[in-house]
């Protein structure tokens, strides 16, 4: 029974170095600092930097237990960091603009998509720009934000907005479009309801709302509470989504794979091509603030008289260097 070698004592040992092992990794993961992300819709290709960072440890490295949550009401994860009920939320550059209007103590601290994805898109080939638009159906979700966009669009192309009839379709975009109850609709993403139709053996007209007039912007930012921003852990978090977003890049389809098998519920054909397709949209340095981008945004806003007052970039976003 002295034998190291005995059946019994080797089982014995690998059992030990087993719970040890366990009580390392339990120590470890109690050590690491809690950050709670909220993020702006259920989870989905657009948070692909995110969930890469999760599946290669990136945010483990940085000494972060990050939770990721999805938020049973859209319009609630920026106002629950505004009221210090969570750490981080997924937000649009737009709303950061009316949030600074309405005071709310919340800055931008970093960019997940850093070009706009919404887009006028049509089935009718007539359509080729905005000036085709004149005398159409354009179908919309939004107010304010989306009909200022269109009226710029229209502007470019020397139209009024009068061009064009506007219809609410109540966030039924692909539907309306598919059963022809209007010419056209703004606010399809470029990533998903130009990916839809296709699907459904459609070549749709994507036109990118940038490209006539509208001043680009970031389109999922992240936003921490004015008072958080100086702590270490949201600066460790860029970092971490630094790595997710560069390894993404580099490993698409595994990536891709990983993600599938962790939500099979979202292993669908429309999700891998959306996963696919916005790839080059992904901040590479999400730290890094555009400025300039920002201000001519805000002044857009403004010009439209979708906010009362300009106000500093600096009071709403920073570079997280």
């Amino acid at each position: 029974m002295n034998n190291l070698n005995h059946p019994r004592k080797t089982l014995f040992k690998t059992r030990l170095t087993a719970l040890i092992a366990s009580a390392v990794l339990a120590t470890s993961a109690s050590a690491n600092e809690k950050l709670t992300l909220m993020l702006d819709w259920y989870i989905n290709p657009d948070h692909a930097p995110i969930m890469v960072a999760e599946q290669i440890g990136a945010f483990s490295a940085q000494g972060l237990d990050v939770q990721i949550i999805p938020p049973s009401d859209p319009a609630l994860p920026p106002r629950l960091v505004a009221a210090k009920q969570a750490d981080l939320a997924i937000t649009y550059q737009p709303q950061i603009h009316f949030f600074a209007d309405q005071g709310l103590p919340l800055v931008r601290v970093g960019t997940l998509i850093n070009t706009p994805l919404n887009t006028v898109i049509s089935l009718d080939k007539s359509i080729k720009t905005p000036a085709d638009l004149n005398g159409k159906t354009v179908g919309y979700s939004v107010s304010g934000i989306e009909q200022a966009t269109l009226d710029t669009m229209l502007k470019h192309e020397n139209l009024n907005a009068n061009a064009v009839k506007l219809i609410n379709v109540n966030f039924q975009l692909t539907s309306a479009l598919l059963t022809g109850k209007v010419d056209a609709v703004i606010g399809g993403y470029r990533n998903i309801e130009a990916l839809e139709m296709t699907l459904q053996g459609k070549d749709p007209v994507v036109l990118n709302v940038e490209d006539y007039g509208v001043p680009a912007y970031d389109e999922l930012i992240i936003v921490a509470n004015r008072d958080a921003v100086a702590e270490p852990k949201i600066k460790k978090f860029l970092i971490a989504l630094e790595k997710g977003t560069a390894y993404l890049r580099a490993h698409p389809e595994e990536s891709w794979k990983v993600f599938a098998r962790q939500h099979p519920e979202l292993n669908t054909p429309l999700n891998h091509q959306a996963w696919m397709k916005t790839l080059p949209l992904f901040a590479t340095e999400p730290a890094k603030l555009d400025k300039p981008r920002y201000q001519a945004y805000e002044q857009f806003l403004f010009d439209n008289k979708l906010i009362k007052k300009i106000t500093p970039v600096e009071q709403y976003a920073t570079e997280m260097n």
